[in-house]
């Protein structure tokens, strides 16, 4: 909570800039009267878990634009409600299974809907409203029908596409490995040359494009990086990439005043990216052996200070309304703020191509780092998931 002229203005004046500058005065009002009043504002667990609950159900018609998201909204849902400590009743958990059987396109994949095609991004999704509902049967039956279907989606120079004939980056690699981890059908074969590519997505700032030679994006770098941590040990991150230079990429991310993250170079800070460039920060630390690369106090006091709605739900920064996608992510981010990751050497397993990502522990962060009222507190994910502890686990062991 720094006082707006410790911010640097660049004398060009664009419609971010302007826009930059009243969102710095929104968040300085909003700051400074929490300062006055003395009161710091808690996590409004059962708004938020409201909010959310009510969703599960029937959406208006306004959601039509969504057709083809309808396995992210139940993923966004769940985790959130789940990241809330909210557990999920057999009821449910059978409806996502009913849901989710209806979007499995018989030539391979899961779509965004009934009758859509096979899409990596609804896949993924799909997966892991499955894993969070411990669907394990329906994961099992459907482990040979999409391990074919993924190979399809590998490009020759080791990246993947979202779709046969869509297009490819590092979001699509991140959804393909994911399942393919999840479903335990990670093969030398479907991750050939992939380690490489994602390589040539560093950009000259540091962070990662979607693609070779494209802007560094906060989505696209947790992409890679968390691919990269699918692919190995995460302090071989840097046999990938310069590490140094990511890692002030990921640091210049974060904005004195606001205490929020921006997902690229001269943007606006945005909840959502308290996730994906927030839980970059504890695979950098794991991969350096540095003990906080985010300052958790400042994106804490972001988080709910200028993330909460006051009808229930987290929303992108003041003066936006709530939705799913930053509920879930801004979530996420709260959790990584609120523990420490380590790396559990003893389960490491060389031989396996996606050991690392499931040796990352959560510990509660040390008092001098940040500290964490109870009453703030939510529950610790996998950062290479994005999932609660635990999750991850239970759903490898089950596919095997």
């Amino acid at each position: 909570m720094c006082e707006a002229e410790t911010t640097i203005h660049d004398t060009l004046e664009t419609k971010t800039t302007i826009e930059k500058d009243r969102v710095q005065l929104d968040i300085k009002q909003i700051y400074e009267t929490i300062l006055e009043l003395g009161e710091f504002p808690t996590l409004a667990t059962k708004k938020h878990v409201q909010f959310l609950t009510i969703s599960l159900g029937s959406l208006p018609h306004d959601f039509c634009v969504l057709d083809a998201s309808n396995p992210w909204i139940l993923y966004w849902i769940l985790n959130s409600l789940l990241l809330l400590r909210k557990e999920l009743n057999q009821k449910t958990c059978d409806q996502v299974r009913e849901k989710i059987m209806g979007y499995i396109h018989p030539e391979g994949g899961i779509g965004g809907g009934p009758g859509q095609t096979g899409h990596a991004a609804a896949t993924y999704a799909s997966i892991l409203s499955l894993t969070l509902t411990k669907n394990w049967d329906v994961m099992r039956a459907m482990k040979n029908q999409i391990y074919p279907w993924l190979l399809t989606l590998k490009q020759a120079d080791g990246s993947f596409v979202m779709h046969v004939g869509g297009e490819k980056d590092t979001r699509a690699v991140y959804c393909v490995l994911t399942v393919a981890s999840l479903l335990d059908v990670m093969t030398p074969e479907l991750v050939e040359g992939t380690g490489a590519w994602l390589k040539s997505c560093q950009t000259y700032e540091g962070g990662f494009g979607g693609i070779p030679f494209d802007e560094a994006h906060g989505g696209y770098t947790f992409c890679a990086v968390a691919s990269l941590c699918l692919l190995g040990h995460p302090r071989e991150l840097s046999k990938h990439c310069n590490i140094d230079s990511l890692t002030r990429w990921v640091v210049s991310r974060q904005y004195t005043l606001e205490g929020g993250l921006s997902g690229r170079t001269n943007k606006l800070v945005d909840g959502c990216y308290s996730h994906w460039v927030g839980t970059v920060g504890p695979l950098l630390e794991v991969a350096l052996g540095e003990r906080s690369i985010i300052n958790r106090p400042a994106l804490q006091h972001y988080i709910l200070s200028c993330c909460q709605f006051e009808k229930g739900g987290l929303r992108d920064k003041p003066g936006m309304n709530a939705d799913f996608y930053h509920t879930n992510y801004v979530l996420c981010g709260l959790a990584t703020v609120q523990t420490e990751t380590v790396f559990d050497e003893a389960q490491y397993c060389s031989s396996i191509i996606d050991s690392a990502a499931y040796c990352f522990r959560s510990v509660p962060a040390r008092s001098d780092i940040v500290e964490v009222e109870q009453v703030n507190l939510v529950r610790a994910i996998n950062p290479i998931f994005g999932i609660p502890d635990g999750f991850p686990e239970a759903c490898r062991a089950s596919m095997r």
